[in-house]
């Protein structure tokens, strides 16, 4: 599934491709991601006192006010946010399946390939191992590299354009969410949202987590993100 923005909207301009991690990378229909939110869950609750569901509240109003759960622990608890990286990347990857098409696909793309995750280093190369694509990036920009202020916010993608020399009008961002699409797009990247099946649902997902507009800063869109890349426009 792929929607093109404009008639004219080629990438072969593309020099510099920007890849979100969690439930962009691999499907989030694997579900990997919701072994993390259970123990963001847990690690709310054990910062507040909260019972779960409250706990859970606030941990979902967190990661839609701040851009991460881990923002707003921080900004109103006071966390270590190391301990919280590595208490809640503490997962099994095995249901991450190996996907040679999709390496093979990135391997083949013309110019730099980058990680930009609000996820940390470890978590993202234990999750590029199981998918057979340790090798395929030249860096992985994390939440640290961030410093701990994560996408949406300008900050996160102006600190990594300058620090890897990206133009943004010869890049391009795929990430699940559409929100973290909009300051790419008025840098003037190009976009791609990598979403789910139009029947996904989980009961640990909310509604606005898998959100799609037809706002101009998603340009285009893909259930397929190897098949995308092997066929791009």
């Amino acid at each position: 599934m792929t929607a093109l923005r404009l008639p004219n909207a080629s990438l072969d301009h593309v020099t510099d491709w920007v890849f979100d991690l969690d439930n962009t990378l691999y499907p989030r229909e694997c579900n990997l991601f919701a072994q993390i939110d259970t123990l963001i869950t847990h690690y709310v609750m054990e910062v507040t006192r909260l019972d779960f569901d409250r706990a859970r509240s606030l941990q979902k109003d967190y990661y839609r006010d701040f851009g991460t759960t881990l923002n707003g622990l921080m900004h109103k608890h006071d966390i270590d946010p190391d301990h919280f990286l590595s208490t809640v990347h503490a997962i099994d990857y095995s249901p991450v399946d190996p996907h040679p098409d999709l390496v093979e696909a990135i391997a083949a793309l013309p110019g730099r390939k980058f990680i930009l995750t609000n996820g940390d280093t470890g978590h993202a190369r234990a999750v590029l191992r199981r998918l057979g694509g340790d090798h395929l990036f030249e860096h992985v920009h994390d939440i640290r590299a961030m410093t701990f202020v994560p996408k949406p916010h300008r900050e996160a993608y102006d600190g990594f354009f300058a620090r890897h020399d990206i133009d943004p009008t010869r890049a391009i961002m795929f990430d699940d969410l559409e929100k973290n699409l909009v300051v790419p797009h008025e840098q003037g990247m190009a976009t791609v949202q990598v979403v789910a099946g139009a029947d996904f649902a989980h009961e640990q997902v909310e509604a606005w987590e898998l959100g799609r507009t037809t706002g101009p800063h998603v340009h285009h869109v893909t259930g397929d993100l190897a098949g995308f890349l092997r066929n791009l426009p």
